[in-house]
């Protein structure tokens, strides 16, 4: 089912079963030569459908089609091989494209999330059970490479790459300064939060999304498309609101952590979160996986700040609060 939003401008909402996503925001582009598709859904047959169904509905030749990919999660780039054909460009960022290098770095979450504190049975079940890891493009992409600033034009479009790392470090949103318009992708969104997580310590992701909400908030929209759920809401007033949850869920972390010394998984299962589950012992694996990078995210900020400090001396890595 495809919904006209304005001239030109449709979206294709994509089922995204058994997440809690629920479903994709894929938006479509009809130019007079060339389209454009924002998004595509997981790698899956469900995704697939739903998205043939939406392009036959609009009439859209894929011969004459291209893709802008926001950022790498595979409930955004899954389809794109599938869907893309010889003549298709793939826009995407420069810096996510080094994901798709080798791997997807696999081993490097899996050895880092052990260090803090995951459960080492536990670490191949958690892999397995990644949308990531299940449901990205079946082969590797080839790319056009974008940067901050860069311009893609399709139809009465003319969208601004905007770099806006920290729900990953290559997001990118667009900009139509003309109509008004600002494509989020996961960078705001207004009926859920976004997930910020961090698998390094040499980012600082939650900072980066911070500074990130900041460099978008003073732009004239009329009119926000995310890449989940509802788009009816103001981008200053939600940005507000982001910004206030996010220092709560950091104060959270420190109350967790209070005088002990806990690694992030510990710091996680103390943590309260929006599952239907009793106990930390009852969400599923990879809401564990989840919520852990979400604590170092969170951790690597407070971190920042100066409140507290990381213990790194040992094999498991530790956090304490800094005392005045």
């Amino acid at each position: 089912m495809a919904d006209e939003i304005r001239k030109g401008l449709y979206r294709i909402s994509v089922p995204l079963p058994n997440s809690p996503l629920k479903d994709l925001n894929s938006y479509v582009i009809k130019g007079k030569d060339r389209n454009l598709i924002i998004d595509t859904g997981f790698n899956r047959s469900v995704c697939y459908e739903a998205m043939r169904k939406g392009l036959a509905e609009l009439g859209i030749d894929l011969q004459q089609t291209d893709f802008m990919l926001t950022h790498m999660h595979a409930d955004h780039t899954g389809l794109v091989t599938r869907l893309a054909t010889q003549t298709s460009r793939i826009f995407f960022s420069r810096i996510d494209a080094r994901v798709f290098d080798g791997d997807h770095g696999w081993q490097s979450l899996v050895d880092f999330a052990e260090r803090n504190g995951f459960p080492a049975e536990e670490l191949q079940k958690a892999l397995a059970s990644h949308p990531g890891f299940k449901y990205s493009p079946q082969k590797m992409p080839v790319f056009t490479l974008l940067d901050d600033g860069d311009v893609i034009e399709c139809g009465n479009y003319r969208l601004r790459c905007i770099a806006t790392p920290g729900h990953t470090q290559g997001h990118i949103c667009l900009y139509e300064e003309d109509q008004k318009i600002f494509f989020s992708g996961d960078h705001v969104l207004f009926d859920i939060t976004p997930h910020i997580e961090s698998w390094a310590y040499e980012t600082n992701s939650l900072a980066d999304y911070m500074a990130s909400l900041d460099k978008v908030s003073h732009l004239a929209v009329d009119l926000v498309l995310p890449g989940h759920r509802n788009f009816q809401g103001d981008l200053k007033s939600r940005i507000d609101a982001l910004k206030i949850h996010h220092r709560e869920r950091a104060e959270e972390v420190l109350e967790v952590l209070g005088n002990k010394t806990l690694n992030a998984y510990e710091i996680a299962a103390g943590m309260t979160w929006d599952i239907d589950c009793e106990t930390w012992e009852d969400f599923p694996i990879a809401q564990k996986w989840f919520a852990t990078g979400e604590a170092i995210a969170h951790l690597r900020y407070l971190e920042g700040e100066g409140r507290i400090s990381r213990n790194a001396g040992q094999k498991i890595v530790t956090f304490s609060a800094v005392r005045p």
